[in-house]
């Protein structure tokens, strides 16, 4: 490997950097973002009463002190529950120089590590970070709820002026949305065209294996079992000119995998780790 193509991989942060703190938490996020990462990526589901929280599952009850899914719940029936204790303080944080409620000009706070996150919070964690850094959203919803999140979620990134192209050509997107729903991904293609989309794969239909994305999709999304297993795909969405951002990749022989295929993007929990093998640690 040479050091000039390690570079060019961003290094996303999944749910933060999750392996160290609670998943979707404000302390995950600080943590990824004092570890370097290059981005933050995220799932939002909509709350009863129309809030986009950064929660995975469709139930609360995986990471959370409570039950029911997200959807039928309000944000302050969530704001009530305890989204970190499941992991543990002495496992979130490993590093011993690390506060994970530090940031300029601001003391540690216990409900980073439990409260639930709201994607407005980490948009404004983001836009505080002092240099530059983009957000990866995935969307997740109830399929009766058609576009209900994608619009309300556009809605939010233009209130953060996120949803226009920046003006210099040579500096990315802040935001992209990904998602397994290829009719998710067109709606928002077809709303906001400046946004890169990104359609995310468990497995390879034959519909795609020539290398072609669903409408609406321009960046390949395929899981880190689907690069093992076939990594020939890989070089056929080169060919089609798709980049390709890979999830989620933990291992260091799964890493270096990554750099030979020449993917663009490594979704990680452990953004540290993975920073220090590509020789940015």
């Amino acid at each position: 490997m040479t050091h000039a193509r390690q570079q060019t991989i961003q290094v996303v942060a999944h749910r933060g950097a999750s392996e160290e703190a609670p998943e979707h938490t404000l302390a995950a996020y600080r943590k990824a973002i004092e570890d370097g990462a290059d981005a933050l990526e995220c799932d939002v589901r909509l709350t009863a009463d129309g809030h986009l929280v950064c929660v995975h599952d469709r139930r609360v009850n995986r990471t959370s002190n409570g039950r029911g899914a997200v959807s039928t719940l309000e944000l302050a029936d969530l704001a009530a529950l305890d989204f970190g204790s499941w992991k543990g303080r002495e496992e979130s944080a490993e590093s011993p120089d690390w506060d994970p409620g530090r940031e300029p000009g601001r003391s540690s706070e216990p409900g980073d590590f439990t409260s639930v996150l709201t994607l407005e919070r980490l948009l404004e964690l983001v836009a505080d970070a002092g240099r530059p850094l983009q957000l990866a959203i995935e969307t997740k919803h109830p399929t009766r709820w058609a576009g209900r999140v994608e619009g309300r979620l556009l809605e939010m990134l233009k209130r953060f002026g996120l949803d226009k192209p920046p003006g210099d050509p040579d500096v990315p997107p802040p935001v992209r949305i990904m998602s397994f729903s290829a009719r998710s991904l067109h709606r928002v293609s077809l709303a906001a065209p400046a946004i890169p989309t990104v359609y995310l794969m468990q497995f390879v239909t034959p519909r795609l294996r020539d290398g072609r994305l669903p409408a609406g999709a321009g960046i390949a999304g395929p899981g880190m079992r689907i690069v093992r297993n076939h990594p020939g795909y890989i070089a056929r969405l080169h060919r089609a000119g798709h980049r390709v951002h890979v999830w989620t990749v933990n291992e260091p022989e799964d890493v270096e995998m990554c750099v030979r295929l020449g993917v663009e993007a490594i979704i990680t929990n452990r953004p540290k780790q993975v920073l220090a093998q590509l020789g940015r640690g």
